[in-house]
This record gives C-alpha cells, structure tokens and sequence, in this order.
C-alpha cells in the first residue's frame, strides 16, 4: 500500500518564545463544553495545519444523523521544540500562526470546546537538535514538562500531542537519543495535568523508549496513533485498543475508498480511535463521509 507521509510547510521562526508567550498571551481557562449530541464509535482526531488551514474547520462538520461532531479531537500542528545554543536548553516556541492561534483562543479555540471538541496542541521538531528523547537530566525534561502544561494552563488547551520528527539529533552539539529522556519527559508532564490529554504519533526515538529504571511510561498516553497515512499500522505501545488508532489517513489525498477500507476495519477489530491529517477550508464533506459512515453510521454534513 502506497504510504502517504506528512508533507509539511513550516513558516520561519518569526514569533516570540514561549516564556515570552505565556508572559503576555494569556487567555484564561477554557469555558465547560455544551453537551455535544451523543454519539456511538471511535474517537476522531484531525490533525489541522495551522500555518495555512483554520483551526475552526474542524467544528465545521456534523453527523447527518443526530447531529454529533464528527471530529472529537483538533490537533494544533505544531509547536516546536527549539534549541537556545547559548543557555544550551530546549525551550518551547511558537511561531506566528501558532501563536495567533492562542492569542485568540476566545475566537479559535473556544468555539471548538464549547462545541464539545477537545483541543490538543502538537509539539514537534524544529532541525535544531532538540528532541523529546535527548534531554541529559530529569531537571532538564521537567522544564520543559512545566513549559508545556503551563501553555495548556495559560491558552485553555485539553492536552499535549508528542511528535518526534524533525529534531535532528545532534545538530547544535546536543546529544544523541538516550533512554531516560522521553521517560522522565512523560512522567513530569503527566504530574504536572494530571487530567490532560497526553497522546503519541508513533514515530522517531523517543516512541521506542517508552520505559526506563523499571518505569513504563505506556500508561501515561491517552491516545497513540499510526503516522503513516493511507496505512494500517498498530503503535507499538501496551495501551487498549480503544485508546490506539492503526489507521491514518490523509483528508484529500488518501483515496475515499481507503478511508472507508481503514474505517471498516477499525470498526471490526474494535480500535476506539480514527486519525485524520490536513482538513483544509473547502467542503471535504465527502472524504470525511467516507469514514463517518463506518465509524458512526452516519454521512456528515458540511456547514461553512
């Protein structure tokens, strides 16, 4: 099966770091959802490419039959994991269209919660030798653990979204992946939001050390996801299987009878979660009726 892979369009790093951020964006905690209209079947994840697609596209689309969301999950995509070469410490960064993003979260965000959508935002690499997996100390992982939950505190979000690629392990004379990093990561991260979203795209060093010094970090993760789109393929990570989504698909560009094959099947070997990537602005009403009749029995309507 042809493998459809992220192809990413990053602007320059133009906006301010996150310390600078959370000093002068704050937004306040995010309203209590309405009740969504209940629904049936796995969880759905769209994964929204804020550099160049709103955000709000995902609260867009509902269930022709009884009204419900047919997303659960946006993902902002992505923050950054950055590298400081003077104080040699990674530090959380968004750039100009992530930061937008949370500086209006009363009209980009919220609309979604209240709607009964949760928000997630994505951290990823930035080429700059930074990486979840090569921190040298559990001080250092913790850091970065409060920068993260504090921008979930600071912008309202519902949780962080691990994404591996991109770091390029060694650049900037940073260290290559060890085995304690990701583990103490995960593990300050949970203290610090107990009751957040915490979920891993399978992919890069740091999805393969998942336990270290006799701690397993698997049950941390609420949700773990396929990165391979138009591909089944399950995480390799010990959660339940209404917590992983094998299927990965790519609005627009996996064909619509692969997103209903990926669907079907999900449905039929009883995963609890569906990922999608790269929802743009037009009426994708038929790509995304074409897992919504699988998952939920149900087309989904499109409402500008």
């Amino acid at each position: 099966m042809f493998i459809l892979v992220r192809n990413r369009v990053r602007t320059a790093a133009l906006a301010l770091s996150a310390v600078t951020a959370l000093a002068f964006g704050a937004t306040g905690a995010a309203a209590a959802p309405a009740p969504a209209p209940a629904k049936q079947g796995p969880t759905s994840v769209a994964y929204i490419e804020v550099n160049s697609n709103s955000l709000l596209n995902v609260g867009k689309y509902t269930l022709a039959d009884g009204g419900g969301n047919a997303f659960d999950v946006a993902v902002i995509f992505a923050a950054n994991i950055n590298y400081d070469t003077s104080t040699k410490a990674a530090y959380l960064h968004f750039n100009e269209n992530v930061q937008r993003v949370l500086d209006n979260a009363a009209t980009e965000i919220r609309p979604l919660q209240q709607q009964g959508i949760k928000v997630v935002l994505s951290v990823l690499g930035n080429h700059q030798g930074a990486g979840f997996a090569n921190f040298t100390s559990q001080q250092a992982a913790s850091a970065f653990a409060k920068e993260m939950s504090d921008a979930v505190a600071t912008y309202g979000l519902d949780g962080i979204d691990f994404d591996d690629e991109y770091a390029e392990y060694g650049n900037n004379g940073t260290a290559q992946p060890n085995d304690s990093s990701f583990v103490h990561l995960v593990t300050a991260l949970r203290a610090n939001m107990p009751d957040k979203i915490i979920s891993l795209y399978n992919i890069g060093p740091a999805a393969s050390r998942l336990s270290y010094g006799g701690v397993d970090i698997s049950s941390k993760f609420d949700y773990a996801w396929n990165p391979y789109y138009g591909t089944w393929q399950v995480p390799g990570i010990a959660l339940p299987k209404s917590r992983l989504s094998p299927a990965a698909v790519e609005i627009g560009r996996t064909s619509q009878s692969t997103v209903a094959n990926l669907a079907r099947r999900t449905v039929s070997e009883e995963y609890g979660v569906y990922l999608t990537y790269n929802l743009d602005g037009t009426d994708r009403s038929a790509d995304v009726s074409a897992f919504t009749r699988e998952l939920y029995g149900s087309d989904a309507v499109y409402t500008p």
